[in-house]
Order: C-alpha cells, then structure tokens, then sequence
C-alpha cells in the first residue's frame, strides 16, 4: 500500500468514527425536558379542545315575571290532564328575542316561551300562558320560568315559580322533596343539534334557594368527562364538541366539592351532534 492510498483509509476511517459518535450522543436532561413538555403540550391541547365560555349579549328582561295564582302546594285528587293558567308580565311569548345570541345559538322559530318542568325532567316549551300537561300520581315537584327564543332562562326572582304537587287519592312521596333547599334545575342543552347550530352549545341552569360564590356553593359541569367549576349563576357556551354523542353531567356542590343532599342536584343527560 503507497503513503496516498494508506492516509485515505485512516481519514475515512476517522470519518465513520465521527459519525458513529454523533449518532450515538446522548441528549442533555435539558433535551430531555423539552422533548417531554412538547408531548404534554400536545395531549394537554387534545384533553382541553372543549371549552366552556360565558354567554353575554342577553336583552336581560329585569321586570320580566310569570305568575301562578295558587298556593304553594297544589292538590288533585285525581291524575290526568291538569290545567295551568300562567300570567306573564313585561315580557312577550312568541316574540323573536333580539340581539346575536338569536343568530348564534340553536334559536326557537316560535319565539320566546316558558319552560315547564317537573320532577328536573327535560322541559317542555310553551308558547302561550294556559295549556294543560298530564301530571301523574305523587307528590312532585314543579318549576316553570319564562325563556328566550335561544333557550336562555329568565334570571330574576319572579321570572320563575316553584310548586308542590300532590296528585292522586294516596300520593307517594318517592324523591323526598324540599322545595325551600337549595336545589339545581337543569334546563340546556336538550336534545339533537345539527350543522351552524352544533358549533355554540348553550349551558343553562336554574339554581333555587341559594347564590354560586368562588367560596360558597358552585356548579360542577362534566362534559365529556372533561370538568368544569361555574362559580356564578350565567348562561355558558360549549364550544369544541366532537359530533356523536356528548354526555353532560351538572352537579350542585358546596365549598369543598361535596354534592349537596337533594333529588335533583346531581343529573346527566346525554345529547347528539350532527354534521
């Protein structure tokens, strides 16, 4: 072998151990790091693609108020069809509710209307203050309040009324109803929401017989598994749901995140998204 031939073997020869060494270095812990953040990054965005924002916008109706002339408990002997005779003040059925939240929101071509609801089970909507509803035997409880075209309960303390019903000849009183505790009424989201309308998802709610505070009693929503804490008594948006099902847990809690005893203060309703 000449002296050119044996100097181009060791010089490839300390090229391929250069290189070799280089695959082989190992990262810095700081390398390391980075690397691990990025991927906690990434399943932190995929884990908090839902999102849960305030709703603002709302003609707020202040002197809107819906009456019920009867006592506090009301008495049939018999079940069946019961008629409901409501009085609205300062606030139209039927009529459109202004503003964006209309447009935004999966909005009621019918107008605005009173949500009727016993036992917090999903609503009716009514569109004119008398109808009849067939309520059978027990002892249950009732709370009606008036609604905008998009859903969005009335918030005032006489847009609502809350009554005890004591139906049939030997009613049972199988959920132990208190109608002066603090109790939760869940009212949206309902049902199926299809194309514009399943981008915005109205959160609502009715709270009886007590405030939200950051230190009081708070609202627990579970959306898909996904946990949020509502501190104060407002209408929400969901935003970022994945079309199918969705299931939506709401829980009425007190400052250290127990449940508080009542029938109705933990309730899940499941509903669909479609393209």
């Amino acid at each position: 072998m000449n002296n050119k031939t044996y100097r181009l073997v060791i010089v490839l020869s300390l090229l391929f151990f250069i290189t070799t060494a280089c695959k082989q270095e190992k990262k810095t812990p700081q390398e390391e790091r980075v690397t691990i953040n990025n991927i906690e990054e990434k399943e932190e965005d995929v884990s908090t693609k839902i999102t849960l924002e305030k709703l603002s916008g709302s003609p707020g109706y202040i002197d809107a108020a819906l009456v019920l002339d009867t006592s506090e408990e009301i008495i049939a002997k018999k079940s069946g069809e019961m008629d409901f005779s409501f009085n609205v003040k300062n606030y139209e059925l039927g009529a459109q509710t202004e503003g964006v939240n209309a447009q935004k929101l999966a909005n009621s071509g019918k107008g605005q209307h009173i949500h009727f609801i016993l036992d917090n089970q999903p609503y009716s909507a009514h569109y004119e203050p008398q109808f009849k509803k067939e309520i059978p035997s027990g002892i249950h409880h009732l709370v009606a309040f008036l609604s905008r075209s998009f859903h969005e309960s009335v918030k005032n303390e006489n847009s609502v009324v809350v009554r005890k019903l004591i139906v049939g000849a030997d009613p049972k009183d199988s959920l132990g109803l208190d109608i002066k505790a603090p109790t939760l009424i869940y009212s949206r989201p309902k049902g199926e929401y299809k194309g514009k309308d399943a981008a915005h998802i109205l959160l609502d709610f009715f709270v009886l017989n007590t405030t939200l505070s950051e230190s009081g009693h708070k609202v627990r929503a579970t959306i898909n598994g996904q946990e949020f804490i509502i501190n104060e008594w407002t209408p929400h948006v969901i935003k970022g749901l994945p079309m199918g099902e969705v299931a939506i847990q709401l829980e009425l809690i007190d400052d250290t995140g127990n449940i508080i005893s009542g029938p109705f203060n933990k309730v899940t309703r499941t509903i669909t998204l479609k393209d």
